[in-house]
């Protein structure tokens, strides 16, 4: 059984809505790199459900979609890995992970 593209595609706007809800809303450093990384992830799904819809119209399998799904996934490891560097130095700094406590420091 397969689910449908359209289907894979709402339910990636889905995500990817969220995530921007998420970015938007919260206050917290840790909870805002976890909504950019599930846009990334909605992106994936949709670049995967874009590839497979061009399959299936084309009737040969393209590599676009997976080779680009590898490159987000090699971005959203280099962002994850440098986002929680840069929040545990933080933390370790300031005692907090809030965005209101956010402000720049010459020291």
């Amino acid at each position: 059984m397969s689910v449908p593209t359209e289907q894979l595609l709402v339910l990636s706007a889905l995500l990817f809505s969220i995530g921007v809800a998420g970015f938007f809303v919260r206050r917290n450093v840790i909870v805002v790199l976890m909504s950019i990384e599930l846009m990334l992830n909605a992106a994936n799904l949709a670049f995967l459900a874009g590839a497979r819809h061009h399959a299936s119209l084309a009737g040969e399998w393209q590599a676009e979609g997976p080779v680009m799904v590898t490159f987000v996934i090699a971005v959203a490891a280099v962002e994850a890995a440098v986002g929680l560097a840069l929040v545990i130095a933080y933390y370790r700094r300031k005692r907090t992970v809030s965005l209101d406590q956010l402000t720049p420091t010459l020291d």
